[in-house]
């Protein structure tokens, strides 16, 4: 199944960060079948001096959505993320894993919700989405 994951970092060395991530995603995850540009962009929802670094990445998963989500949160962890934002309180973060889609499925938990509800809120989520989609396609 291809899981499409928004990757964002803004602390650090931020390609470094992108580039760690996308080899633990590779280990964990699945064969990675490609990759937007990245997107540089402000932070959103709270104020910070640090701009984020931003990609989607399309990997080919066997993993079921709930280990797909267990798996992008131990490696938020493994890269040193020790709090996750919640109730709307975001905050700087040196490696951020969202779940944007997987296949055509609608998942509506507490946990996950699929498609990301944010998508077409987010210029930082949807270009380098429709990049990847685009590439995809051309594959």
């Amino acid at each position: 199944m291809y899981a499409f994951l928004g990757i964002g970092t803004n602390l650090g060395d931020k390609e470094a960060n992108i580039a760690h991530c996308l080899q633990f995603l590779r280990e964990q995850v699945g064969k990675e079948v490609c990759c937007s540009s990245a997107y540089s962009s402000k932070p959103w929802g709270f104020q910070s001096e640090h701009d984020f670094l931003n990609i989607v990445a399309v990997f080919d998963t066997a993993l079921s959505p709930l280990q797909l989500l267990q798996t992008t949160q131990s490696i938020e962890r493994q890269m040193g993320r020790t709090r996750k934002s919640h109730n709307g309180q975001y905050h700087d973060r040196i490696i951020d894993i969202d779940i944007l889609l997987y296949g055509t499925q609608r998942i509506n938990l507490p946990e996950l919700h699929i498609p990301h509800p944010y998508i077409l809120q987010r210029d930082f989520v949807r270009i380098p989405l429709f990049e990847a989609i685009n590439r995809l396609q051309n594959k």
